[in-house]
C-alpha cells in the first residue's frame, strides 16, 4: 500500500480544512449545539459550490465520483473540525442507497439535487430498544392496495427537520424494505432528541403513513442487503471522521501539556502523562493506517466486509480513549464549556455508539473471520 498521498489529494485536504476553518469553526459548532436545524447554511452552500457534497456520487448525476480514499480525506477534516452538516446522512448514506438500488426515476429525481445540496434526504433506521442488525428493524410496511402503510418509531434520525424525504427501513413480512417518506405526510411526527453530543437528531413516529409502490427503493425484500452494502462505505468514512477528531484532540492536549505548568515544570515533563500521550499517538497512528488501508482497498474494488467494521471499531475506540486521556490531562477545566476538548470528548462517545456500536461491529468482524 502506498502511504503517500498525491499532490491533488493533499490539495483536497488543505481546501477542506480551510473551508471548515472559515465557515464552521468551533465557535459555530458551539452555536449549532441543540439547534433544531443543526448546521450552518453558509457552510453547506460552500460545500456545494466546491462540488464537495456529491463526493462519491456518479458524475452522470452531478457528483464528483471520487473514490472512498478521497472521501476519507474529507471526512478526516470533518472530524478534525467537528463540522456540523447533513453530508453523511444525505450524500453518503441516502445518496448511496439510491445509487445502489434506486429506480431510474428515483435517481433522476433525487441524486442531482442531493449532489448540488438543493435537497436533503436522511435515513430513518434505529428504533427504541432494538439493535443494529436486521432484527432491529421492527417498523412495519403493510401492503395496502397499490402501496404500503408504514407504522413504527425511529430514533436518532439526523437532521430530520431539514429533510425533504426520509429513507425509512421497514419490515414487510420477513424482509426489510427501504421507502422514501415525505416527513410532511399525514401520520409523520418529529420530536427533537437531545444527545450527549448536542447534535441535531429526531424521533420520527410513523402512524398509518401511506406510501406508493414507486416509493420503495429496490426490489421487494432487498432493503437490508442494500443497506449493508452502502454501510461498508459509510463505516470507513465514520472511522476517518474518528481519527481526524482523535488526532486534533491529541494535538491540543500535547500543546496544553507544554503550556500548563505544575510544580514548576510543564505537565508533559511528568513521565506518566508523557507515556499516556505516547500511547495515544501510537493508537491514533494505528487507527489512521487501518482507515487508509480500508479506504484504499475499497477504492481498488477489493472486499471490505472485514476492514470496514474493523476500521470503525478501532478508530472509534481510539477516539474515545484519547479524549478520555485528554480530559485527565486537562483536569477539571477540560469539562468546562470554554475549553474545546469537551466538544471532542462528547462527540467521541456518540460516534462510537451510533451507526453500529462495538457489539454490532464485533459481530461483523467475527462473521468475516469465521467465514474464512
Amino acid at each position: 500500500m502506498d502511504l503517500d498521498f498525491s499532490e491533488e489529494q493533499d490539495m483536497l485536504r488543505d481546501m477542506v480544512r480551510g473551508v471548515c476553518a472559515d465557515f464552521a469553526p468551533l465557535e459555530v459548532v458551539r452555536e449549532m449545539e441543540d439547534d433544531p436545524v443543526g448546521y450552518p447554511d453558509a457552510f453547506w452552500k460552500q460545500l456545494a459550490a466546491l462540488d464537495l457534497i456529491g463526493l462519491t456520487l456518479p458524475a452522470s448525476y452531478g457528483g464528483s465520483e471520487m473514490t472512498i480514499l478521497e472521501a476519507a480525506i474529507v471526512y478526516e477534516e470533518f472530524g478534525r473540525s467537528l463540522a456540523p452538516s447533513p453530508h453523511f446522512a444525505s450524500a453518503v448514506v441516502s445518496g448511496g442507497l439510491l445509487v445502489a438500488a434506486g429506480s431510474d426515476d428515483q435517481k433522476q429525481a433525487w441524486l442531482p439535487r442531493i449532489a448540488k445540496g438543493e435537497t436533503i434526504l436522511v435515513p430513518a433506521w434505529m428504533e427504541p430498544g432494538n439493535g443494529f442488525g436486521p432484527a432491529g428493524v421492527q417498523a412495519t410496511a403493510t401492503p395496502d392496495g397499490d402501496g404500503f402503510v408504514l407504522d413504527g418509531v425511529k430514533w436518532h434520525v439526523p437532521f430530520a427537520s431539514s429533510a425533504e424525504r426520509l429513507v425509512v427501513l421497514a419490515r414487510a413480512g420477513d424482509a426489510v424494505d427501504l421507502f422514501l417518506v415525505d416527513p410532511a405526510a399525514t401520520g409523520v411526527t418529529l420530536a427533537q432528541q437531545l444527545t450527549i453530543a448536542s447534535d441535531t437528531q429526531y424521533t420520527v413516529t410513523l402512524t398509518g403513513v401511506r406510501v406508493g409502490a414507486a416509493d420503495r427503493i429496490g426490489p421487494a425484500g432487498s432493503g437490508w442487503d442494500t443497506w449493508s452494502a452502502v454501510m461498508d462505505d459509510a463505516l470507513i468514512l465514520l472511522a476517518a471522521q474518528a481519527v481526524g477528531g482523535a488526532q486534533y484532540a491529541l494535538d491540543i492536549t500535547v500543546q496544553y501539556s507544554k503550556d500548563r505548568e505544575q510544580f514548576d515544570k510543564p505537565l508533559g515533563a511528568f513521565q506518566a502523562l508523557a507515556h499516556d500521550m505516547a500511547n495515544a499517538k501510537t493508537a491514533v497512528d494505528g487507527a489512521t493506517l487501518l482507515v487508509h488501508q480500508a479506504a484504499c482497498a475499497r477504492a481498488e474494488g477489493q472486499p471490505v466486509d472485514q476492514l470496514a467494521p474493523m476500521a470503525k471499531l478501532f478508530a472509534c475506540q481510539t477516539y474515545r480513549d484519547v479524549t478520555a486521556m485528554a480530559q485527565q490531562i486537562f483536569g477539571g477545566v477540560g469539562f468546562t464549556v470554554e475549553y474545546d476538548i469537551q466538544l471532542y470528548f462528547r462527540r467521541a462517545k456518540q460516534l462510537q455508539v451510533t451507526w453500529g456500536d462495538n457489539r454490532r461491529l464485533e459481530d461483523l468482524v467475527a462473521a468475516s473471520v469465521l467465514d474464512d
